[in-house]
């Protein structure tokens, strides 16, 4: 397998981010021959063919620069990203990389390795940072789903200074009620209050009880990646509501 075969299209190579373009040739080094080396100029070389004949590369000769410069970029970032990692078997300063353990399980996993990206760590609401960050990137997407939903339960509650024994569609169905909850927006109209209710509601329930009380798997990470951003957004509005406190 080549970076060819995924991209073959020179234009799609340079329109990817280098976490984009880094897992996609994770792909190709997991499949990556065992008698040579795994080294950057070894593996630009076998995408771009031999730079005395560039005119006989895959990619247009006139992009070969732009197109080095941006693979160079994406394994910055799987180094950095502790995909790649010092080969052990040489010692003293030297370029061989290997695959780190996670780098091998995402490797066999395309589909996976491919959306791993989709959810940016500083992107996230500090109360879902950290674990479900770490579940989605572990593969446990109906978990992580879970747990980002709980995370607004648990910010609703707190905002609206409720106790323990206030959970559930009906505690944020109080908290957002349009006309005495107490994370209402008094300076909002009735009827945007009032959809603003119904869409919290409608979220958090339709999300959080399958997952919660069923057994209901989640393969897709895309639709997790969103679900979660979804939960992500809601923390968000929570923590409008509570910073602007209630006015009459």
């Amino acid at each position: 397998m080549n970076l060819t075969d995924l991209i073959p299209d020179a234009e799609v190579v340079l329109a990817l981010q280098p976490d984009e373009l880094g897992l996609r040739i994770l792909q190709v080094l997991g499949n990556w021959p065992t008698h040579m080396h795994l080294e950057l100029g070894t593996f630009i070389n076998s995408v771009l063919g031999n730079p005395q004949t560039p005119n006989q590369g895959p990619y247009p000769a006139n992009q070969r620069g732009v197109i080095s410069e941006a693979i160079r970029e994406a394994w910055a970032w799987l180094e950095g990203a502790a995909l790649l990692i010092r080969s052990p078997d040489f010692i003293g300063e030297h370029t061989i990389r290997v695959l780190s353990r996670r780098a091998r399980q995402l490797a066999k996993d395309p589909v996976r390795a491919l959306s791993a990206r989709r959810i940016q760590k500083d992107a996230l609401h500090p109360k879902i940072r950290e674990e479900v960050w770490q579940l989605y990137h572990r593969g446990k997407f109906d978990i992580a789903i879970t747990e980002a939903m709980k995370a607004v339960e648990i910010a609703v509650r707190e905002g609206a200074g409720y106790t323990n024994a206030d959970y559930g569609v009906v505690m944020i169905a109080r908290a957002f009620h349009e006309g005495k909850g107490p994370l209402r927006d008094p300076t909002a109209q009735p009827s945007e209050r009032e959809q603003l209710r119904s869409f919290i509601v409608g979220a958090f329930g339709f999300y959080r009880n399958p997952y919660a009380h069923r057994n209901v798997a989640q393969a897709d990470p895309d639709e997790a990646a969103e679900i979660i951003m979804l939960a992500n957004h809601l923390l968000r509005i929570v923590d409008a509501r509570v910073a602007a406190g209630l006015t009459p």
